[in-house]
């Protein structure tokens, strides 16, 4: 046994030394890899305000509007021309110092932030649709059971109407999956679902009342779960964090739901559940972007108001428990109300002296 150097190294087919890295050394430092900061916003702005935009377009429309004064006026707009400033708008309070930067901006610059950003938005989405798919099987499992057929939670053609657990949290509110015919005519594409047929999944105890079909509306533990997983943490699902890293909810300073993500969780929910392979926003037979489209159609309702208002507030209630707008109060008697009560009384004090 030698007892030279070479201990260390072992030769090559060409007789070269070929050297291990030693265990007790760090090694040369990796490159520090950068995201455009665009990239960044572009993540949050799918999750949260828009899933299924096209940025470019929406940046170059929403300088048109702006640059014409109408964004001043949105009465005088069509209903979608609103609906897509609101967007611009909401974009613009996204991304800091994004809106002198794009009226400096060429055109042809316009289209490379507006790239950056649908780079971030379809990145987002495919991570979460990657994440969801594995994830949703132990989500919709029994506990201490398991589902007949198993479905592997790397595959995706066994599950939709092929499989009896997917096909009931599928099958379209108002229809009965227990009734033969109807899951034979689901199961063999007789019966088409478009993207604004909602499927029961979407409501509280998967239970749908055709007199009150507000009742537990978007409101289902499989859709809390979803959220979860993608704005706090995969592990938060199980309320148990174990994540060393900041979930996408509090990297963006995202304290309270917004309408748009409840959309977009019940989407990626909606795809996770379904045998279709690739997620495509034109893709007929999954009918995504309808989908969420419609739900977003309903949310933003003024007539419907009332109900959203305090959907908003439940869910807030499920995801972000210590920023509802009841619990931000400091708390009576604390040194934060009694510094307040001071600063009030010395405002008055003041005023009084001011007067006088």
């Amino acid at each position: 046994m030698s007892n030279s150097s070479e201990g260390d190294a072992s030769r090559t087919a060409n007789g070269q030394k070929r050297v291990y890295p030693s265990a007790l050394e760090l090694g040369p430092r990796k490159k520090p890899t950068t995201q455009d900061p665009l990239v960044h916003r572009g993540r949050h702005f799918g999750r949260a305000v828009h899933a299924f935009c096209n940025v470019p377009t929406l940046l170059t429309n929403g300088i048109v509007l702006l640059s014409e004064g109408r964004g001043d006026a949105l009465d005088s707009l069509t209903v979608d021309e609103r609906k897509e400033f609101v967007a611009f708008q909401e974009l613009l309070r996204a991304v800091p110092g994004l809106e002198p930067r794009l009226m400096a901006s060429s055109e042809e610059e316009v289209i490379e932030i507006g790239e950056l950003i649908q780079k971030g938005i379809n990145g987002a989405r495919a991570d979460d649709t990657k994440g969801m798919k594995g994830a949703i099987i132990d989500w919709i499992t029994p506990k201490g059971q398991s589902l007949n057929p198993h479905i592997p939670r790397n595959v995706k053609s066994g599950r939709g109407f092929n499989h009896e657990r997917t096909g009931a949290l599928l099958c379209p509110a108002g229809l009965d999956w227990t009734n033969t015919q109807t899951r034979t005519k689901l199961m063999n594409g007789e019966i088409q679902v478009p993207g604004d047929q909602w499927p029961v999944f979407l409501y509280a105890d998967y239970t749908y009342d055709p007199e009150d079909p507000w009742n537990g509306l978007l409101r289902s533990g499989l859709l809390v779960s979803a959220y979860k997983h993608i704005f706090t943490s995969p592990s938060s699902v199980d309320q148990e964090p174990k994540a060393t890293r900041s979930g996408n909810a509090r990297i963006h300073g995202m304290r309270c739901v917004t309408k748009a993500s409840i959309a977009y969780v019940a989407t990626q929910t909606r795809f996770s559940l379904t045998s279709a392979q690739v997620f495509s926003r034109t893709d007929l037979i999954t009918d995504s972007e309808r989908f969420y489209s419609s739900i977003m159609e309903l949310l933003d309702d003024p007539d419907e108001s009332d109900e959203v208002d305090q959907l908003i507030t439940w869910w807030n209630r499920q995801i972000f428990p210590l920023y509802t707008a009841s619990e931000r109060l400091p708390s009576k008697n604390s040194a934060l109300a009694r510094i307040r009560q001071k600063r009030a009384e010395y405002k008055e004090l003041r005023e009084a002296d001011n007067e006088s």
